[in-house]
């Protein structure tokens, strides 16, 4: 090793069961997104852990990925904040988007 080289960054991975019954549909990836994009972390979700990834951060590519209910997600992440980011993610699936089974309002 020279004292030149960089120190990777720092990376994770997860992964979440799907069960929300539209699947990653328009309302659930909106919140996908708005979470990833609080963190500095490159965020790619998967549903496959062969990929093909995607950009955890962008709205039309998280859609387009049109994941149905019953599918694996699977995070990766690079960057300092990357164990939080994919944490936070994986929870966000598994407490189905915060919508649970009320309708919310209030």
């Amino acid at each position: 090793m020279s004292a030149t080289q960089k120190t990777p960054a720092p990376h994770a991975a997860g992964t979440a069961l799907l069960t929300h019954a539209v699947g990653l549909h328009a309302r659930p990836s909106v919140k996908l997104t708005k979470l990833a994009k609080q963190f500095a972390a490159r965020i790619d979700l998967g549903l496959s852990d062969a990929g093909p990834w995607i950009d955890a951060k962008s709205i039309v590519k998280v859609m387009a990925a049109k994941a149905p209910q019953g599918s694996t997600l699977h995070f990766r992440a690079e960057g300092a904040d990357a164990a939080e980011a994919v944490t936070a993610l994986v929870g966000l699936v598994e407490r189905d988007f915060d919508e649970g089974a009320g309708d919310g309002g209030a």
